[in-house]
């Protein structure tokens, strides 16, 4: 299953380059986030290790909804280009300051300023990857390869951060993520993808446009819900952060490589956890999948807490690993179904801000708890919340998992036809979300020839009778579409739509299909060879298979 969710990346160029460059940026964070939390360590203690987290991200949970609006504006890949070279630039710098011994604070606001450019890219890569993709099983195949190698950067970060950590010292680690970032921009500069179709900004100014993501996600309660459980886990990674150095130095006496090692433990897990969450590639069941996922995240945790021992510390950060592909493949690909793709780098943007800002209270929570009681209370309480949470929205997302299965069969309705099938994943979402069902008894018209056009139709069960100028031309079933020509070249009714038996039809206006279809190149031109076929079929010398109409 693995293989296959592979075998489709590899076969669409732009996703397999979109998502090397991801492994390196990550991979970057991975060692980044390692040394970081050892300067902090060495400056204040464990204290400073939980102020240094969240003042790493409260800067990024500001800026990334004011930076999101120009990942929706224009080319996604662009943005993710500058913010690889904004991040690497910052962490060669970072390098630099710890290799003559500057001041610690130096490194924390660079620390901020590449936080900020890793939330953005985010942001516009979560945008991008439905672009890439052509229906909701790639998409998913794409998250899915996406999580293995968030997993594999998660162990290779942290693992070649503590080699580096046992041979030399923390300035190597720096300068080995900053290499790593700038590689990661050379690589995104060859993605070359066709832009779906967006509608032009409602406004030019910038608080608008911010404020259009947070509105999406508070109009959509489910999109609240992935949100909202995201943040409870985030949380809880943030204050993992923190366990990890305390558990490593403080309760398992492991030495600063230690603190590589139990953050390596986490991507270990995630990697097994990877030829796992394979299998949900064509399930209809994710929203159920990410809830286990939440819960699963805290409760490894807290069992940390009651038998911190190093080898079961080990086998308990690997499940967290692990449950952590189930979250990932669930809420990636569900927040890009459920967000409209012309908004959707700022929805991303509210749950990368709502994820920094949460990571790092997780953190300072964390430090404080700690310092209140001790390190086995803080992690039994804080492991806790993510098991509760998922509980409180478990029905909710089993309605989710409904609709989506709904939404899905549409799709593959819509995909069926030779007209639409160059679209990608975000507009035949647009288009699903339009569907207007229509029932037409047997022998009635659907329409007449002569009349004027205002629908598209394609037939989900029945069979239908197409008549020109009074002869039968062709008969027509499931998945295939009719009305196109009347919308697409602005004329009434070329032909009479008849129901031979029963007919149940799934019909979009033509305010919704004109825009997409006329919008999206490659569409646009399968629509007018499309056209232009028919009519030349339609001649009294053809016999068609399909007429114009």
């Amino acid at each position: 299953m693995a293989a296959g969710a592979f075998a489709s990346n590899a076969r669409n160029a732009n996703l397999r380059r979109a998502q090397l460059r991801f492994l390196g940026a990550w991979t970057a964070d991975g060692a980044f986030t390692v040394a970081l939390g050892i300067v902090a360590y060495r400056d204040g203690g464990r204290t400073a290790v939980g102020l240094v987290g969240l003042l790493r991200m409260v800067p990024s949970a500001v800026a990334a909804p004011f930076l999101a609006p120009f990942a929706d504006r224009g080319r996604r890949e662009r943005v993710l280009v500058l913010m690889s070279l904004v991040s690497g630039l910052g962490t060669a710098v970072a390098a630099f300051v710890v290799g003559v011994d500057g001041p610690p604070e130096i490194v924390y606001a660079l620390a901020a300023f590449s936080t900020i450019a890793g939330t953005v890219y985010l942001t516009a890569f979560s945008a991008l990857l439905p672009s890439l993709c052509h229906t909701g099983h790639e998409l998913a195949s794409a998250n899915v390869v996406r999580g293995l190698l968030d997993s594999v950067a998660t162990l290779v970060g942290p693992a070649v951060a503590a080699v580096l950590l046992q041979f030399t010292g923390v300035t190597a680690v720096f300068a080995v993520a900053a290499g790593s970032s700038l590689c990661a921009a050379a690589m995104m500069m060859r993605v070359r993808y066709q832009a779906p179709p967006r509608p032009p900004a409602p406004s030019r100014h910038l608080l608008p446009e911010v404020s259009e993501g947070v509105r999406a996600v508070a109009r959509n309660r489910d999109l609240a819900l992935l949100v909202g459980l995201a943040s409870v886990q985030t949380f809880t990674r943030g204050a993992l952060t923190v366990f990890t150095v305390v558990v490593a130095l403080d309760l398992l006496q492991m030495g600063e490589s230690g603190v590589g090692t139990l953050t390596a433990a986490v991507g270990a897990g995630a990697v097994l956890g990877s030829g796992a969450v394979s299998l949900l590639v064509g399930t209809r069941r994710l929203g159920s999948w990410f809830g286990l996922g939440i819960a699963f995240w805290g409760l490894p945790i807290a069992l940390i807490g009651l038998f911190a021992t190093q080898a079961v510390t080990l086998a308990l950060l690997a499940c967290v690993g692990v449950a952590n592909t189930f979250v990932d493949l669930g809420l990636l690909t569900l927040m890009a179904r459920l967000s409209p793709d012309e908004v959707l780098a700022r929805v991303s943007a509210v749950l990368e801000s709502l994820i920094a800002l949460s990571v790092g209270l997780g953190a300072v929570v964390a430090s404080l708890v700690i310092d209140l009681s001790n390190v086995r209370l803080a992690l039994v309480v804080i492991g806790a919340l993510c098991p509760l949470a998922a509980a409180a929205g478990w029905l909710r997302l089993r309605r989710l998992d409904l609709s989506i299965d709904l939404r899905d069969r549409e799709i593959e309705l819509l995909h069926e036809l030779a007209l639409l099938r160059p679209l990608p994943l975000p507009a035949l979402e647009h288009l699903a979300r339009r569907l207007e069902p229509v029932s037409v008894p047997a022998g009635h018209i659907v329409f007449h020839q002569g009349d004027v056009g205002d629908h598209f139709y394609v037939i989900e069960s029945g069979e239908a009778e197409v008549i020109g100028n009074g002869q039968p031309l062709a008969t027509l079933g499931r998945g295939k579409g009719f009305g196109e020509i009347a919308l697409l070249r602005r004329v009434r009714r070329t032909a009479t739509v008849r129901a031979v038996v029963e007919l149940r039809l799934q019909a979009l206006s033509s305010d919704h299909f004109l825009p997409v279809v006329c919008g999206f190149t490659p569409s646009a031109c399968r629509a007018e060879t499309s056209i232009d076929t028919m009519i030349n079929r339609s001649t009294p010398r053809d016999h068609p298979d399909e007429p114009s109409r």
